[in-house]
Order: structure tokens, then C-alpha cells, then sequence
């Protein structure tokens, strides 16, 4: 029997107003606003739902100084996803935009890399620089989980379900795992923090944020070798991917079907 063909969506739930200097290491000389949006990632088939990264509720969004537009469960319930009913949830990284909303998803099961874990907990966030993104909050609520039993760690590759899988690149984060999903247009790679943007991959320019720049540049050419073609590569906070991609409704676009340009 083939694998199943899972439908995808991007619901995005908050923006931030920044330039382009601040997206490259090294800065941008034709310096411009360079926006970055918030997403999760719907995944759906097989008689299975995943979702992709929790984002963050609009109390941490004023903290952080960023707009945010939606509810991500709101969304969800308007794609007919019951948050509360979600039996799998795979995060990317624990950074505090990947990981909150701590109520969302009560039943589910959450898949993270054990070097993620290690990374968030362990002696590099001594450094103020390296913990800036992380909430202690949302490593405390994964920790709960984990005495929950509601944790499953993840060393490299593995497959979570017939046609999707999960695989370790780091670069961004010690731990961050990027998600490949079959659909009826291919293999569809979900970069999340692999690359912010699109540009980030196309121009071989590292996003600043980042614990190491070989292992982020060699995950760039691993999304690549890992999807189907350039074009099925989604980065993880391109406000490009609402454009290029056939809108669903405000703020959610489809990403199992071909692009519009």
C-alpha cells in the first residue's frame, strides 16, 4: 500500500515589522523592511492529524514585542481541527515561538530531539546570548510532559507515520529537527528555523540566530536533497509563502498543492 498523501497547511498567527540587516549574518546592503511572520504547520492524512510548532499566545507577543493576529486554535477549528483532540505534535525547537500555548494541545503526544532538550537545559544557556529565545516557562512545561509520558525524544531520522518523517540539522538550534511530508505533489520538506527565508537558503546567507553556521548552511542543502525539488522547500517564517501558495483563508494558505508562481 502507498503512503498516504497529506494535505498541509500554514496558519500563521503573528507578524513582526523588522529589516532585511537583521535577517543575514553580516547584515543586508541594500538594507529594506524585511518582515518576518509566525506560523504553525497543519499536517493531515491518514486518518491523522500533526501539527507542527504551538506558536505563542498574544500575552507573550507583548512581551516580545510582536503583533500577533490570531489564535492559532482558532485557525485550527477553521480547518475543522480539534486542538484538543490532536494526538501528535512535533516541535521544531524550543524556542519561545515554536512552543508555547501550553493548553492548546492537552492530549497530545510531543516529538522533540533529545539534543533539544540537552541544548535548552544544559550549560549553554549559562550564555544570556544563547538563551534569549527560550522561555523557562515552555522548557518547564515540556519537562512536565515528559513526567506525563506525553514526550517522545528523537535521535537523527525517524518516521512518524507512513510518509513523514523527521530529521536532525541543527545549525539554528543544537537540536532542531525539520519535518518531510509526502503529498500528491511530493515530498514537501517543513524547514521551520532551517532557513527564516527563502533567501537564507537561495543565497547561501545564514539567519543571525544561530548555534552553528556549518551545521545551519549544511541544513539548507539537506531540506533541498530531502524534498522533491527546490520549489517544496518551505521556510519557516517568510511572509513569501502566503503569496506563493493558493490562500484557504485569511492567514492560511495550502501547501500540498502547487505553487501559484
Amino acid at each position: 500500500m502507498a503512503d498516504p498523501a497529506y494535505e498541509i497547511f500554514a496558519v500563521r498567527y503573528a507578524h513582526h515589522q523588522r529589516r532585511a540587516a537583521e535577517n543575514f549574518i553580516g547584515g543586508d546592503p541594500h538594507d529594506r523592511p524585511m518582515p518576518l511572520d509566525y506560523f504553525v504547520w497543519a499536517i493531515r492524512g491518514g486518518g491523522r492529524t500533526f501539527v507542527l510548532d504551538t506558536g505563542f499566545d498574544a500575552a507573550m507577543g507583548r512581551r516580545r514585542g510582536r503583533e500577533f493576529l490570531r489564535d492559532p486554535g482558532e485557525s485550527l477549528r477553521a480547518l475543522d481541527i480539534d486542538a484538543g483532540s490532536v494526538s501528535d505534535v512535533i516541535v521544531s525547537h524550543m524556542h519561545y515561538d515554536h512552543c508555547g500555548n501550553h493548553a492548546l494541545f492537552p492530549k497530545a503526544r510531543y516529538h522533540v530531539q533529545e539534543r533539544e532538550m540537552q541544548f535548552s537545559t544544559g550549560r549553554c544557556m549559562c550564555f544570556p546570548a544563547m538563551r534569549y529565545a527560550f522561555e523557562p516557562d515552555d522548557v518547564v512545561a515540556m519537562v512536565r510532559r515528559l513526567y506525563e509520558g506525553r514526550v517522545q525524544f528523537h535521535d537523527g531520522d525517524s518516521e512518524l507515520a507512513p510518509g513523514l518523517t523527521v530529521h536532525h540539522v541543527g545549525g539554528h538550534t543544537m537540536g532542531l529537527q525539520i519535518t518531510r511530508v509526502r503529498t500528491k505533489r511530493g515530498w514537501v520538506v517543513l524547514a521551520s528555523d532551517a532557513a527564516h527565508f527563502y533567501a537564507n537558503m537561495e543565497e547561501g546567507r545564514p539567519f543571525p540566530i544561530v548555534y552553528n553556521v556549518a551545521d545551519m548552511l549544511a541544513g539548507h542543502a539537506r531540506c533541498y536533497a530531502l524534498a522533491s525539488s527546490p520549489a517544496h522547500v518551505i521556510p519557516g517564517h517568510d511572509p513569501l509563502v502566503l503569496e506563493r501558495y493558493p490562500k484557504v483563508m485569511e492567514g492560511v494558505a495550502r501547501l500540498d498543492v502547487e505553487p501559484k508562481q
